[in-house]
């Protein structure tokens, strides 16, 4: 029984508000800077309530055709750029792992747990270290400023490929038996059966490797030069560095705005199967 104490529920409470308002207080200013022009946010005292130019930074962000002195594209290419890499990113790396995982578990092959391990050990190569062979790879493909050199190099995941092994292996082996006498094949029996019992971790992994396609930084930054193949996330570091000009505070924060909503719109979305898919430990 969990014992009642008003004292530890203060504190508690106290921590999580001071721990909102951490996040909250950059959110506002990034909210207040979208509404002002941008002579006012060069002024001191900074505002610190909304403006009443909103609409008309929304537009011309989005709708513009990119931010003046900067070579970037306007900012709705942008963010269809980064949907199309984070969604191709998020949904390849749950079909290879789903895969990947399911011929691991239920198949018996030589070197079947040797195939695994070294798919784990990939674990402690991130991008950055890989970067210089994986860019000659992409180069040599031709597949330099495209959304296959994008997202292909970042599709295999060690990580969803681990976790729905662990998923795998706790399905009862009577399921296996039961679906064999009645017929049904491999395949039959990973569409029918495994994926609607993954349903809630594809959830949960969706959530996270879509945030993670969507934040990436680095490579996107190395493999294109063509401006319409430019993502979000790369391009407002780009706004920053106006040549011999002030920065567009207003348009800027309101390109940092709308580059936050489609991974809020994911969690939101789908937050009650992510929060699901992380605690189930049963099926």
């Amino acid at each position: 029984m969990v014992e009642n104490r008003p004292l530890l529920r203060l504190v508690t409470h106290l921590v999580l508000i001071l721990g909102i308002v951490i996040i909250a207080i950059p959110i506002w200013l990034m909210l207040v800077a979208a509404s002002h022009d941008g002579l006012r946010m060069l002024q001191v005292p900074t505002p610190l309530l909304l403006g009443g130019r909103f609409w008309e930074n929304f537009v011309e962000a989005l709708f513009g055709t990119g931010l003046e002195g900067t070579a970037t594209a306007p900012v709705w290419l942008m963010l269809v750029n980064s949907l199309i890499m984070a969604l191709s990113i998020a949904v390849g790396k749950i079909a290879i792992s789903l895969l990947s995982a399911f011929a691991i578990v239920y198949f018996r092959f030589p070197f079947r747990m040797l195939c695994f391990w070294m798919i784990f050990v990939t674990l402690m190569l991130p991008v950055e270290v890989r970067i210089i062979p994986t860019f000659e790879v992409v180069a040599n493909l031709g597949m330099l400023n495209s959304y296959a050199g994008l997202s292909i190099p970042l599709i295999a995941s060690a990580t969803a490929t681990f976790l729905f092994r662990q998923v795998f292996m706790t399905v009862p082996g009577e399921l296996v038996e039961s679906a064999r006498i009645d017929g049904a094949g491999p395949m039959r029996f990973f569409l029918d059966f495994l994926i609607p019992l993954s349903r809630t971790n594809i959830a949960a992994l969706f959530v996270i490797l879509f945030i993670y396609g969507w934040n990436q930084y680095l490579w996107p930054l190395i493999i294109t030069t063509d401006q319409d193949k430019y993502t979000i996330v790369m391009s407002i570091k780009q706004m920053l560095e106006v040549a011999e000009q002030t920065p567009q505070w207003n348009v800027i924060m309101m390109t940092a705005l709308l580059g936050m909503l489609p991974p809020v719109f994911v969690v939101v979305v789908m937050q009650k199967l992510f929060v699901k898919g992380l605690v189930e430990s049963e099926k």
